[in-house]
């Protein structure tokens, strides 16, 4: 049966089909509303059920405490309605015209970055082009029906090859990149996918936080910014456990030097062989040092949930930094019933 949803404060209504989440239901027919994992895992999707009731689905506690429930909050990457709803959620309205689209793609070069850093670039069919924002992901598509979440390191100015980077974290998809797959060889993916993407609206310094291969999103939006001529003041903050974790600190640092970006690469774990003389400790620590007020600043995290959950809480708890400017897009592993993620 159908149900019809009101988004607040907007007043814009769309219908939940059977079977449909509430997020499924909003995109399908057009309206963007903030999300990330769409596996109920890193809350970004979470709003306020403010009529009506809804089945809560499967998602992970930390995404959705109880006493969040309680208040009415719900993930609407998860959450059917029971009849119809009125909620309250954040809207994006640049994503609102972008195609998702399913599409076959060939591998035209694989380049290890580093001992478990795969770069992927991918090529499309000849008269096939793919809109989407710089910072958005796509799905690939497996063989047995789960998919593999990457974000696009390339900016949409330079799609001719669509640029992903994956770390081997010894699931189905990396186990089959770092083993089998091959230059040349066929994928499936789906998208654009994904609310983590450049503000233009804003006139605000950007603060961009990434650790590991949250770096890929990052890279896109700071290479569609340079290509815009945004003159927005930007610092990027880049950790990792070791050296080798900052797979491309050398474009970065070209970054630094020919544009004027502000670059800060943070290790956690420097090794004497590191030989490393830069900052050390938790990423999202290095920039509350630098940036005790982030009151008028717009901040962008991505990388391992651990990160950008202790980003959002220090940085809106202790540096006056609004919740709505802070735009993350985390790293995180899909609920064990789903069968996503890699």
């Amino acid at each position: 049966m159908a149900h019809q949803v009101t988004i607040r404060p907007s007043n814009h209504v769309f219908t939940v089909n059977a079977g449909e989440t509430i997020l499924e239901a909003a995109l399908r027919e057009g309206y963007v509303i903030a999300y990330g994992c769409r596996n109920g895992a890193c809350g970004t999707c979470k709003g306020k059920v403010v009529a009506g009731e809804v089945d809560y689905g499967s998602y992970q506690e930390h995404a959705l405490p109880e006493s969040d429930r309680r208040m009415g909050m719900a993930l609407f990457c998860q959450a059917r309605p029971l009849g119809d709803l009125a909620i309250e959620c954040r809207e994006i309205g640049a994503a609102r015209d972008i195609q998702i689209r399913t599409l076959p793609c060939r591998v035209q070069q694989m380049e290890h970055v580093a001992r478990d850093v795969m770069v992927l670039r991918l090529k499309l069919p000849a008269n096939e082009r793919l809109q989407f924002l710089a910072g958005q992901y796509i799905d690939i598509l497996m063989k047995d029906g789960r998919r593999r979440s990457l974000s696009m390191a390339n900016s949409p100015h330079d799609d001719h090859l669509l640029e992903l980077h994956l770390r081997n974290y010894g699931g189905p998809f990396s186990n089959y990149v770092f083993t089998r797959l091959k230059e040349k060889d066929i994928l499936r993916f789906e998208g654009p996918l994904g609310t983590f993407f450049l503000r233009e609206d804003s006139d605000k310094p950007i603060v961009l936080l990434a650790s590991g291969t949250g770096f890929a999103p990052i890279k896109a939006i700071v290479e569609y910014a340079f290509y815009k001529g945004i003159r927005r003041a930007m610092t990027l903050y880049w950790g990792g456990r070791v050296r080798s974790d900052l797979y491309m600190n050398g474009l970065a640092e070209r970054w630094r030097r020919d544009h004027g970006i502000v670059y800060v690469p943070v290790l956690s774990e420097a090794r004497a062989e590191d030989e490393w003389t830069g900052r050390k400790g938790f990423v999202h620590r290095a920039a509350m040092e630098d940036f005790p007020d982030l009151s008028g600043h717009q901040v962008y995290a991505c990388g391992a949930p651990v990160m950008v959950e202790a980003a959002h809480a220090d940085f809106t708890a202790h540096c006056k930094l609004p919740d709505e400017e802070f735009i993350s897009d985390s790293f995180t592993p899909a609920v064990a019933e789903t069968g996503n993620g890699a």
